[in-house]
């Protein structure tokens, strides 16, 4: 994880289009000043950034899905559930079943694993809009390259 680049996710290790999933890993660095004020003494990764890393794993679900035309922008988030505390130096796993994408808007069920043991999981729906720019585009490229994103796991092959 990179946290102060709000990088949350470290490498995708697979992606499944017939199957609409996604899976990835995260490793929690094992210091970061994130974890100075939560909490001192007993540092543990804010939900929030769990959140994240669950809308990261699926938003990069979605640009496979639209054959890496379109941008997803988090728009909501359901039935999120925290499940358990993560300490620095966790590895997680982040999984996400795409359950709508269309109408300009996708949904994704995500859950995090750590230790064999569900941390997190949430429904979360994104704006799809076209990559507001060809610099934005090529900074996803970029992005993509060094999260091993398997480009022929893109929809259009």
């Amino acid at each position: 994880m990179r946290i102060d680049y709000f990088q949350l996710i470290d490498r995708i290790v697979e992606i499944d289009i017939a199957a609409r999933t996604i899976r990835t890993e995260a490793a929690v660095p094992q210091t970061s000043t994130i974890f100075e004020g939560h909490f001192p003494g007993y540092p543990i990764l804010p939900g929030v950034l769990l959140i994240e890393a669950m809308a990261q794993t699926s938003g990069w679900l979605v640009i496979a899905m639209t054959r890496f035309e379109r941008m997803p922008f988090l728009a909501a988030v359901k039935e999120a559930k925290l499940r358990r505390f993560v300490p620095p130096g966790e590895q997680l796993t982040l999984s996400a079943t795409l359950a709508h994408e269309g109408s300009g808007y996708a949904v994704a069920d995500a859950q995090g694993i750590a230790d064999g043991k569900l941390v997190c999981d949430a429904q979360i729906t994104f704006r799809v809009v076209d990559f507001p720019g060809p610099e934005f585009r090529s900074h996803m490229e970029e992005m993509a390259k060094r999260l091993a994103f398997p480009l022929g796991a893109r929809a259009d092959g």
